[in-house]
């Protein structure tokens, strides 16, 4: 087996090279390989200068983070650095692709950098939950300024060779081909007379930033950082290279990584990266399945989640044909698209060109027969089954064979859906989250007769219009509205409780959530949440079961999009209402619900582990094949943040063990109807397992 870093010598240039495909991951034998590799040049009394260069598709794109939960095993990657930098001869990194983590840190602690044009530098441990723990906060700094590393390292986002030029961490972009480049500028170092250049020596000048710098900054990124623990520890290591020795500000860095690696906020984070990966694997749907082209593309209904949708196609340059009833239905939709476009414009995200681009890419329709030639058509119309129904039966007719047929359905049965057409497996559920063309989730709903080949076409036309797609089987509400329909149960029985609810909403917010119950059903409607509950065949026999919803409605008080729901509204913000407050007492009153006193824990606690319970029924009935797709839908399209990795993973932190002993203690206050654990979490609970070792188990 060849090595995975290799070295040899061309005239007085020492050549090192990463070999460790895909993306030469910093795993122990890369690392033990360059320890090696370095030692030797430091020996070669021929080679005057080294460069550090990878092999395939790019350079060392960051640490192997199969690595993070084992064992720390040496070479440890700070020491590599370390040796690397103490090169008494020049050293270059040659970069292409990316250097990102620890392969940034690793070009970091070469003496200059090179790079082709194309190439990304970044550090985005922030993304696992991590700070860049092989020196990165400290060398970042003293590259390119305290402001432009912490804004750096903060957002994870890469820079481009220009970017990373103009700030200092690239000396020099290579035009033609990398090694030659990277060679001819050691070369020109030797010619020069120049020696290692150390970016440890650099000095931080504490003096040149304001006395309130690091105050000012942690209130600029407290509304995009709120609740997560990594930017707080970034932002001290930098602080550490303002004020403290190289030495002591690496022994810092040090000790605040590893409190990163132990949080539960990194392995939830870490837990999130791998389940993105792992949700693209469908355990009978073959990698090599045919897929189908989808050139173009049809929506049937204009409103704010059919244009919505039109958008993600035009977007990536797909044509889509946006057809209504009536024209003027079809005007509102197309001026809603328009107006969706004319904001980012306006913000500088998007150019007129662009904007002008996408608009031609929608063209307007009447008629059925206009979407004869619709590869993928998309129904996004009433949810109500006898609308959908007729759509369905009207799509049938008017569309060609091998069309697929995709209700944008939130809750309703895609089998008998499918029944309505003489092409059952040409079926699916593409069920996008509102705003269609903001939200990343798409929810992907197999019938019992839909083909692999719609399935596998389906889960690649999601990456392609950039969303998070998730398979799941049929059921009343799917994934994720079956588990937030107990969320809000919880939420509007508290409320009857006497629990205020801009308190609950409070509550849940501070926990991470980006808005509370409440705030979410009147944004999403509760005309929406009622109508669905009439639809749900199988709703519970409770009386209490969302009564305020149902009693809101009546009053014609639907959300923000009336001005009044739950809340009162002032523009969009939500004003606790007394009116609310008095019809609450009533309904309680008459429907006999004790008034109660309940603690913050109690809010969280019950919120979340009525979802853990129904997520556990999804999981045994197979709705869902792994936990982490469940956790995918709720981070991607809830607003459940990144930080607790989702309902099942929070529950796996907790305990199971925890989790059944509060369903058993609500069981005792309110009985068996919602409280009796699901027979898998109770079972998985009493053999000590976790919802992540059983989806592994299936695999």
């Amino acid at each position: 087996m060849a090595e995975v870093v290799s070295y040899r010598r061309e005239g007085k240039i020492a050549v090192i090279t990463v070999d460790n495909p895909p993306v030469n991951a910093l795993s122990l034998p890369v690392r033990a390989g360059l320890a090696k590799a370095f030692t030797e040049f430091a020996a070669d009394a021929e080679a005057g200068a080294a460069v550090l260069i990878c092999a395939g598709r790019t350079f060392i794109a960051g640490a192997d983070i199969t690595e993070f939960d084992k064992p720390i095993e040496d070479p440890w990657l700070p020491k590599v650095i370390h040796q690397i930098e103490d090169c008494a001869k020049p050293v270059v990194a040659a970069i292409h692709g990316t250097a990102l983590g620890g392969g940034l840190e690793t070009a970091m602690g070469c003496h200059y950098r090179v790079a082709v044009a194309t190439a990304q530098v970044g550090l985005p441990e922030v993304s696992l939950g991590l700070l860049p723990g092989a020196t990165g906060t400290q060398r970042l700094p003293r590259l390119i300024g305290v402001k432009n590393a912490l804004d750096a390292m903060i957002s994870g986002r890469p820079m481009n060779a220009k970017a990373g030029l103009d700030k200092g961490v690239i000396d020099q972009i290579v035009d033609g081909d990398l090694l030659a480049g990277a060679k001819a500028f050691a070369e020109k170092l030797l010619a020069d007379g120049k020696g290692p250049r150390r970016a440890r020596e650099i000095k931080v000048d504490a003096a040149s930033l304001p006395a309130d710098f690091f105050a000012e900054y942690r209130k600029s990124i407290a509304r995009d950082t709120r609740g997560f623990f990594a930017p707080e520890q970034i932002i001290k290591c930098v602080e550490a290279a303002v004020s403290l020795s190289y030495e002591d500000a690496v022994a810092r860095e040090n000790e605040l990584f590893m409190q990163c690696m132990k949080s539960t906020h990194s392995k939830a984070q870490r837990h999130l990266f791998f389940a993105e990966r792992e949700v693209a694997k469908i355990p009978d749907v073959p990698k090599d399945t045919p897929l189908r082209p989808i050139k173009q593309v049809a929506v049937i209904g204009g409103g704010t989640m059919g244009g919505g949708i039109a958008m993600n196609f035009a977007n990536v340059g797909i044509p889509v044909l946006l057809k209504e009833i009536t024209q003027e239905a079809l005007d509102r939709g197309m001026a809603i698209i328009r107006s969706n476009y004319e904001g980012p414009v306006k913000k500088g995200k998007m150019t007129q060109a662009q904007m002008d681009a996408c608009m031609a890419l929608i063209t307007p329709t009447l008629k059925y027969e206009d979407i004869a030639n619709a590869d993928l058509v998309i129904e996004a119309v009433f949810e109500t089954m006898a609308i959908k129904k007729e759509v369905f039966s009207a799509l049938d007719a008017a569309c060609k064979p091998g069309a697929i047929l995709a209700s944008n359905t939130s809750t309703l049965d895609i089998d008998a859906i499918a029944a309505c057409t003489k092409r059952p497996e040409d079926v699916i559920g593409l069920h996008f989250f509102a705003p269609a063309n903001v939200m990343s989730l798409l929810e992907i709903v197999r019938g019992a007769k839909t083909s692999k080949e719609v399935i596998a076409t389906s889960m690649a036309m999601a990456k392609t219009i950039r969303k998070m797609g998730v398979l799941v089987r049929v059921c009343f509400g799917f994934v994720g509205n079956r588990m937030f329909f107990p969320y809000v149960r919880e939420a509007q029985r508290m409320m009857l409780e006497g629990v205020p609810p801009e308190r609950i909403d409070s509550v849940a917010f501070a926990w991470g959530m980006a808005m509370g119950p409440h705030g979410v059903s009147d944004l999403s409607g509760l005309d929406v949440l009622h109508k669905v509950n009439k639809e749900w065949q199988e709703k519970p026999d409770d009386p209490a079961y969302c009564r305020m919803i149902d009693v809101l409605v009546e009053k014609g008080r639907y959300g923000q999009k009336t001005g009044a729901g739950i809340y009162r509204y002032e523009g969009r913000n939500a004003v606790p209402d007394p009116e609310v407050a008095a019809l609450t007492k009533a309904e309680a009153a008459a429907l006999k619900v004790p008034q109660l006193e309940v603690s913050d824990e109690e809010i969280i606690e019950r919120l979340m582990i009525a979802m853990i319970n129904e997520g556990a029924l999804i999981l045994d009935e197979g709705i869902a094949y792994r936990s982490s797709d469940i956790d995918i839908v709720f981070c991607h399209g809830y607003g459940m943040p990144r930080y607790r990795g989702g309902p099942m993973m929070y529950a796996d932190t907790l305990g199971l063990d925890k989790v059944v002993a509060a369903m058993e203690k609500y069981r005792a206050r309110y009985g068996d109807l919602y409280w009796k654990a699901a027979p898998l979490l109770a079972k998985l609970a009493q053999s000590g397992q976790t919802f992540a070792q059983w989806s592994a188990s299936k695999r």
